[in-house]
C-alpha cells in the first residue's frame, strides 16, 4: 500500500512539553504510536486513514519557533496528492471531566478571567476563573466554575451583578446544549 508524507509544524513550547512528559525515549516512541494523527482535507472533511508521526526535524526554525513535523498516512488509492491542503491533529492529552464554556463567554480584564452566571432565581453573578488550555472554540475552566452552573454565554457585555435576566439555552453547532 502506498503511504504519503504531511508535513505539518508544531510550536517549540508543544515539542519540549511533549518531551518533559516522555522522558525516554523509549516512552516517546510508546506515545507516538498510541497517538494517531487525523488529517483534515481542504473541504473539512476528516480522511478516513489514521496516520502516524514518522519524523521531526532536527532543528527549529528560528523565525517562527516552530518544528516541522512530517505524519506518514496510509494512501490507497491516491487520494492524497503532492501540495494538497490540509491540517493534521492529534489528541495529545485528555483532560477527564473538564468543565467547558464557549469563548466568547469569557472575559478578560487585566489578567483576570471571568464569566457571568446565573443562579436558580435567575439572577446574575460574576465569577472570577482561572482558565486552561483551549478546547476547539471552548476554554477549559481549571478553577471558579462547579459543574451545573448555568454560563452566560451571549450577552455577557451587557449583564450586570445581580440583574435578573430570561436565561434561554445556548445552542452549539452539533444542536448540543453546553451552557446558557
Amino acid at each position: 500500500m502506498t503511504q504519503s508524507r504531511f508535513f505539518f509544524t508544531v510550536s517549540e513550547q508543544e515539542y519540549l512539553a511533549f518531551n518533559r512528559q516522555h522522558p525516554t525515549e523509549a516512552s516517546r516512541e510508546a506515545e507516538e504510536k498510541r497517538t494517531p494523527l487525523e488529517l483534515i482535507l481542504a473541504d473539512g472533511t476528516t480522511y478516513a486513514k489514521k496516520g502516524k508521526i514518522y519524523f521531526a526535524d532536527r532543528a527549529v526554525n528560528q523565525s517562527t519557533g516552530a518544528i516541522r513535523i512530517a505524519g506518514l498516512f496510509p494512501n490507497p488509492g491516491n487520494i492524497l496528492r503532492p501540495g494538497q491542503y490540509g491540517r493534521v491533529r492529534a489528541a495529545t492529552s485528555i483532560k477527564q471531566g473538564a468543565l467547558l464554556v464557549p469563548q466568547r463567554a469569557v472575559s478578560e480584564l487585566q489578567g483576570n478571567y471571568q464569566v457571568a452566571v446565573v443562579d436558580n432565581n435567575n439572577k446574575v453573578s460574576i465569577l472570577t476563573v482561572k482558565v486552561g488550555e483551549r478546547a476547539g472554540a471552548m476554554w477549559i475552566i481549571e478553577e471558579g466554575l462547579k459543574p451545573g452552573e448555568r454560563v452566560v454565554a451571549e450577552g455577557v457585555q451587557k449583564v450586570r451583578p445581580g440583574e435578573q435576566v430570561n436565561p434561554k439555552p445556548f445552542a452549539t453547532g452539533g444542536g448540543e446544549t453546553k451552557g446558557k
